[in-house]
């Protein structure tokens, strides 16, 4: 049973709305605008398909875990850590995972406005007719100069967080849920309206085959890493978002079906995606494997050369306009949370306060692709240090510390008893939480590094006997590492 209640009562008013909430925060330009071209990039269903099997050992586990944590503690991911270690008997020490989550999701926003921004000006382009090249090399143009104008794309990135924190700031229900409960519906619409066209496209047959014929030669190790770091990024896990949304989750509603609902949810929409955006860009004659182009530069030109292309270019960026404000909503709340409780700052002034600040900095990420596209450190902008610092080392240390203080430091007791597992069901949370997950997320974690080449699909038995020390090490170091035993 939950214990504590720093929400100041506040919940979501059902499962559904916490389900739509979370997947919301899951399913953001990572689904619609990354999950297509990496598909495109490392061989389609063969993919797929280890994504999914990532999705289920890595994801599930972890996002169990942060909901659980986010429940029992019943507060902002700082608060919701402190509370759950202190109720375990562990170090005060692990808190510093609460924070890192927090400071994690904010960072993440900071650019995440910037390239929000970018599917609001090109909403905006296609009601307007803007979005009229007649090649890729033209319709690049077009977004080199959206980017290149600071005050144009100033005002769409500006934009953006003021319809985030203008939603945050009413609250959980009346912002979040109630915004959330016809956003991610009518995100479902879009796509199957999109999908109903591309039946007819010509290129349908093709796009199925090209996601769902499982042909392993055409994946190699490196697509195989891709897979599982998209399994492990693709559900906000370690960014806060989670962990504050499963704060609100209401005593007596299953954390593992309601994970199996998000996570269900948010493969439907990655691969709806891929069912709305290939059949266009095949009967094109274009080409899958395009990058991160393929949504900016390839998608636009392809509806350009289709009948009513405009009518179904503008419903494609609103689809995926939404997408990117759910996310941006869950990113936040971490941080509001914690104004809101810790300081008891009312929740309208947290968000206001907040924005300002999400502003200044994201400011600082548009103009690297203008006039301050110049100052790098180490070669890299401002924008790129906030995307590398977040994605390659706050995200995986985060996950893994979760994992690893849930497997191994905290009392049997307390998450099996917030989980509400028992039995296989339980057994098998704690090996993957202990063993799989951790060990996934080194490797995914030396891989973005750089530390060493890695090539899983020849490597694996490497990566079995590792597991296998694991296992062994980690059964006869967890009753030490326990300050108290399970009773």
């Amino acid at each position: 049973m939950t214990t504590n209640n720093g929400t100041g009562g506040v919940l979501w008013a059902g499962r559904w709305g916490f389900v739509l909430a979370a997947t919301g925060s899951a399913v953001g330009l990572g689904n619609i605008w990354k999950f297509p071209y990496m598909t495109g990039e490392y061989g389609g269903g063969a993919f797929v398909l280890v994504y999914l099997l990532c999705i289920a050992a890595i994801g599930v586990p972890l996002m169990m875990t942060e909901i659980a944590f986010g429940r029992r503690g019943r507060g902002s991911p700082v608060e919701a850590v402190k509370r759950v270690v202190a109720e375990s008997g562990g170090a005060s020490g692990w808190a510093v995972l609460g924070w890192m989550s927090m400071i994690c999701g904010f960072m993440i926003l900071s650019f995440y406005v910037v390239v929000a921004g970018w599917s609001l000006s090109y909403l905006w382009k296609a009601i307007s007719g803007s979005l009229n090249a007649e090649s890729v090399e033209g319709m690049a143009a077009i977004f080199n100069a959206n980017n290149e104008n600071p005050l144009n794309l100033g005002f769409w990135s500006t934009l953006v967080t003021l319809i985030t924190m203008l939603i945050v700031g009413k609250g959980v229900q009346e912002g979040i849920e109630r915004s959330v409960r016809w956003m991610m519906p009518g995100m479902v619409v879009m796509l199957a309206i999109l999908i109903g066209f591309g039946i007819f496209s010509g290129g349908f047959g093709q796009a199925v085959h090209f996601l769902f014929a499982f042909e392993f030669g055409q994946l190699s190790g490196e697509g195989l890493l891709a897979a599982m770091g998209h399994a492990f990024f693709t559900l906000s896990l370690a960014a806060g978002a989670i962990m504050a949304y499963g704060a609100y989750l209401p005593a007596g509603k299953s954390i593992a079906r309601t994970t199996f609902m998000v996570a269900i949810c948010d493969t439907l929409v990655a691969l709806m995606a891929g069912l709305a955006i290939f059949p266009v860009i095949f009967a094109n004659g274009m080409d899958p494997a395009s990058g991160p182009g393929l949504i900016f530069m390839s998608l636009p030109l392809a509806f350009a050369q289709m009948p009513m292309g405009t009518l179904l270019e503008v419903i494609f960026f609103v689809m995926l306009t939404m997408a990117a404000l759910t996310s941006a909503i869950s990113m936040i709340e971490a941080t509001i949370a914690w104004l809101v409780e810790s300081h008891g700052i009312a929740r309208n002034r947290a968000s206001w306060g907040t924005g300002i600040v999400l502003w200044l900095v994201s400011t600082l990420a548009m103009l690297s692709f203008n006039l301050g596209a110049d100052w790098t450190l180490g070669g890299r902008t401002f924008f790129d240090w906030l995307d590398y610092l977040t994605s390659r080392f706050m995200m995986p240390l985060g996950g893994l510390g979760l994992a690893l203080l849930a497997g191994f430091v905290l009392k049997d007791r307390l998450l099996r008893d917030e989980l509400g597992l028992a039995g296989v069901g339980h057994a098998l949370w704690l090996f993957m939480i202990r063993y799989v997950c951790p060990l996934a997320i080194v490797v995914i974690f030396i891989d973005a590094l750089g530390i060493m080449t890695l090539n899983v699909s020849t490597q694996w038995p490497w990566g079995v006997a590792i597991l296998a020390l694991f296992v062994v090490v980690g059964e006869s170091l967890s009753p030490r590492l326990r300050r108290q035993p399970a009773h």
